[in-house]
């Protein structure tokens, strides 16, 4: 059975973007379109309606193009389960309380049964004290918290 993940915006936005001279950027947006080429193949890919609203913003070929990347995929719909268990998690500082998005992010996956959640945000998603204090919030309210990744870290599962 293949591992259901769950796209964050991020992770689309490197994919759609304009080829930066950053190293670290360019090097993101490389390990992006690798991983983008497992999608349906080695990964079941999912996106909710809050990445796609997100994707929908800013300059409009942009948007046109991160829409385009993630219109096949199936997707997740908030619900009132979602957002509370996201309020939870902003209550338990498992996310930065000016972050709410984050948190439905991962509130969205987890309650859709994601294994992971793939994303370029170290700010407020995948960092060592997000995905701890994250993890538990999520558990001690009776789900299953999604690994939380970045493009790059399931690749090197995959090499």
């Amino acid at each position: 059975m293949k591992p259901k993940v769950y796209i964050e915006t991020s992770v689309v936005s490197y994919l759609t973007a304009r080829a930066s001279r950053d190293v670290v950027v360019a090097g993101h947006q490389q390990a992006t379109q690798e991983f983008w080429q497992y999608l349906g193949v080695r990964f079941v890919p999912f996106v909710s309606a809050l990445v796609i609203r997100e994707a929908a913003k800013g300059d409009s070929s942009l948007a046109a193009r991160r829409l385009s990347a993630i219109q096949d995929f199936p997707i997740i719909k908030n619900s009132d389960i979602a957002e509370e268990l996201a309020r939870k998690i902003l209550q338990g500082k498992g996310i930065p309380e000016a972050y709410p998005e984050d948190a439905l992010h991962i509130a969205l996956a987890a309650i859709s049964g994601m294994d992971f959640l793939v994303t370029w945000n170290f700010s407020h998603i995948n960092n060592a004290f997000t995905r701890l204090l994250t993890r538990q919030i999520v558990e001690n309210s009776g789900y299953v918290c999604p690994e939380l990744v970045s493009p790059e870290e399931l690749l090197g599962e995959l090499e």
